[in-house]
């Protein structure tokens, strides 16, 4: 796993949360991929072209640990099981047509597919595309995977299937969900964090989604915890947790959602440390002083240590490093300076096919998300500065 040590440079743990918005031009080729003009091949150049531009950049902030954008997913819930957002390459025992995973305050919604029987295995990991993005760094890297309770969506909501319980299945999701995170430490990666986004959503019961009413948000802490709770102390102290109300298009799918009906459950996950959307956040107070009373200084052996937002990934407008610096020392308030860390409200694209629509393009977009993690990564050091957190001094 290595010796990295979060504080390096910043005093201040900061981290990405993973994603960056697509270059048009891979967006094209994702395009042409689905209607068969480019091959499989000819759409990884594309893809490496952006993991390298990426990770230049990313560098280039001043972040003591970047990720590679996330530019050779699908998205952060379907990496593993399917090439394209359209269905081009799905798994084995996979279909089209499966629950909504998300319906988003504009209107426009996001479909996993459908499970038509076993056993379910992951297509590939994200340590895959991390042996090859880890070369092209000089700094730590950082690896997102999918939490099991986004994949666990994709068996029926009501009834089994035939010669598939969801018993057998939930096993052999844990399976590859340990293996997914086990892999990217094997590649190289300082720190994993898992996906959970379907955390606050799990508590809306929107009418249109029906497994949003279903009351899933202890089961979906339960099965997670089954897949933290096989790692040791240790090793959890560099497996973290996100949250988010989502992130496409610029919109949101449960910002509107009390973040009371969250927090409290969250902690409860057995992770070393939580990335949680904050920055856009309406009322801060209340949301800083739950974090302060739920994380738990001994998660089965683990402190909890608390990144809060303190960037708006829908929003073109970039954060001053005075904004967030000051957003931090607030926090202090609430969370011990000891166990606070600072990063980006969500994935700045978690989908591959994202617009960005707010910014006009996704080609801006990606500009202004550089300027908003070095302004983070300053605004961090400031902060640290403030609240007499020393950078540690190398051995």
């Amino acid at each position: 796993m290595g010796s990295y040590d979060p504080r390096t440079d910043t005093g201040i743990p900061t981290e990405p949360v993973g994603s960056l918005p697509r270059p048009s031009r891979l967006q094209k080729a994702y395009a042409d991929y689905d209607a068969a003009k480019i091959t499989k091949d000819e759409l990884e150049s594309f893809q490496d072209e952006a993991v390298e531009d990426s990770i230049t950049r990313g560098e280039a902030t001043g972040a003591p640990i970047i990720s590679d954008g996330e530019q050779h997913r699908s998205s952060f819930a379907t990496y593993s099981i399917t090439d394209t957002l359209a269905g081009t390459g799905l798994a084995d025992n996979l279909s089209a047509g499966g629950q909504y995973f998300a319906i988003f305050a504009d209107g426009h919604n996001r479909q996993l597919p459908r499970l038509t029987g076993g056993p379910f295995r992951y297509k590939s990991f994200s340590s895959d595309s991390l042996k090859k993005s880890i070369k092209l760094a000089s700094k730590p890297m950082k690896q997102a995977v999918i939490a099991p309770s986004m994949l666990a969506l994709l068996y029926p909501l009501n009834g089994e299937l035939p010669g598939y319980s969801q018993a057998e299945f939930e096993e052999d999701l844990c399976n590859e969900c340990e293996k997914d995170i086990r892999q990217a430490f094997e590649a190289g990666a300082q720190r994993v964090s898992i996906d959970f986004t379907e955390g606050r959503l799990a508590t809306r019961a929107d009418p249109r989604n029906p497994w949003t009413g279903a009351g899933k948000l202890p089961y979906f802490i339960e099965l997670n915890n089954r897949v933290i709770d096989r790692f040791s102390a240790e090793e959890r102290t560099k497996i973290g947790v996100h949250t988010c109300p989502g992130g496409d298009r610029d919109s949101v799918h449960s910002a509107d959602v009390p973040y009371s009906d969250l927090l409290p459950e969250l902690f409860k996950l057995n992770a070393g440390y939580f990335l949680m959307q904050f920055a856009s956040e309406r009322d801060k107070d209340p949301v800083l002083e739950m974090i302060g009373k739920h994380r738990r200084e001994d998660a089965n052996g683990v402190p909890q240590v608390c990144y809060i937002g303190v960037t708006v990934t829908q929003s073109p407008r970039v954060e001053s490093a005075q904004e967030i610096c000051d957003l931090l020392v607030r926090a202090a308030d609430f969370i011990p300076k000891e166990r606070l860390g600072s990063t980006d409200d969500c994935g700045f694209s978690p989908f591959s096919i994202d617009e960005k629509p707010n910014h006009g393009s996704p080609d801006y977009a990606r500009e202004v998300a550089f300027q908003k993690i070095a302004n983070r990564v300053e605004g961090t050091k400031m902060a640290a500065e403030k609240l007499g957190i020393g950078v540690p001094v190398a051995a």
